[in-house]
């Protein structure tokens, strides 16, 4: 399949992993390459910027294909070696960056000038066009439904793509509610060029992560997860455990009055207990509602075969079978 997106990044198949804080190492993310989407290493899963050049490392041995590396811009009381990221990412050789967070527009020069391309996650047309002027290649059109942080104005993507489609020159992925041929042909169809998968890849067999992580979103429907940290207006899906409660039973509370103080036993630290050592309700983890649609752990491998098996079919066959051919005199 060739799209704005394929060609973008040298790709096979338009299909991104998402940036996931424990889980885009380079395991998970050299597979993803391998199988012939963009696989993302997660920069501040790596605690400084030389563990980030180690990993960069370690996925080349791993893949000869493309695979990017996701940098978050968060506001933080211990800021990020920013700079050490950008200057490994570059040095090691990495040709796709998703940023996410505030706005990147500091490090794009230096990324840019290195010949990287770099797509930027955006949950709103404005933020989108902001990240087109500012010089970004792309986009990634993040859906009320997605796992993480889908913003505070709660548009789904069956709205927000056609608005991007509209209103965007560069190209974009659909993210949220991602997980099969379906979503891929519906994202193309809705004017996207590729699509994100965050919580599908979770479930997949080289996610460093435990198996209860990923047999918890198996279990799950897609009526399992939870808004978190509304009252912050730093929204955040989770799928539901006993520390999700005890979370939304204190901003129910507090109200107006809550600070991130408040909640911080819930959500400051907790994804090495879930993800390293499965404690499932040691504190809110990320998941999309896409949950729902996740009923096996496969190979990366296996779900992108699998997935473009499907979206090939379903183009060739079910929406081809649809049109109706009339003959004319």
């Amino acid at each position: 399949m060739k799209t704005r997106i394929t060609e973008l990044f040298g790709i096979e198949h338009p299909i991104v992993q998402g940036g996931m804080h424990c889980v885009g190492l380079a395991p998970l993310a050299a597979a993803v390459s391998n199988a012939g989407g963009l696989g993302m290493i997660t920069a501040l899963t790596l605690p400084t910027a030389d563990k980030l050049a180690d990993e960069i490392r370690r996925c080349r041995e791993m893949t000869d294909r493309p695979f990017g590396v996701n940098l978050t811009f968060l506001p933080s009381v211990r800021q990020p070696d920013y700079p050490g990221y950008v200057r490994a990412i570059i040095e090691g050789g990495v040709k796709a960056v998703e940023t996410a967070g505030n706005n990147p527009e500091s490090v794009l020069p230096a990324l840019q000038a290195a010949g990287v391309k770099v797509i930027h996650k955006c949950t709103s047309i404005r933020h989108a066009l902001k990240a087109e002027k500012i010089g970004c290649d792309a986009v990634s059109i993040d859906g009320f439904e997605c796992g993480g942080h889908p913003g505070e104005d709660d548009v789904p993507n069956f709205i927000l793509l056609p608005r991007a489609a509209q209103a965007l020159k560069i190209p974009f992925i659909a993210s949220g509610g991602m997980a099969d041929g379906r979503s891929l042909v519906a994202a193309l169809a809705l004017g996207a060029d590729g699509i994100n998968m965050g919580t599908r890849f979770l479930a997949t067999e080289e996610a460093p992560v435990h198996q209860n992580v990923k047999d918890a979103i198996v279990r799950a429907s897609e009526l399992d997860t939870r808004l978190v940290l509304r009252p912050l207006r730093n929204t955040e899906r989770v799928l539901n455990n006993a520390a999700v409660e005890r979370l939304l039973e204190k901003e129910r509370m507090l109200g107006g009055t809550i600070q991130f103080s408040d909640i911080a036993p819930e959500v400051a630290g907790v994804y090495p207990k879930v993800m390293y050592e499965g404690q499932m309700d040691a504190g809110a983890w990320s998941c999309g509602m896409v949950a729902g649609l996740i009923d096996d752990i496969p190979t990366a491998g296996d779900l992108v075969r699998r997935l473009m098996q499907e979206a090939d079919s379903i183009i060739r066959m079910r929406l081809g079978g649809l049109v109706v051919k009339e003959e004319f005199a």
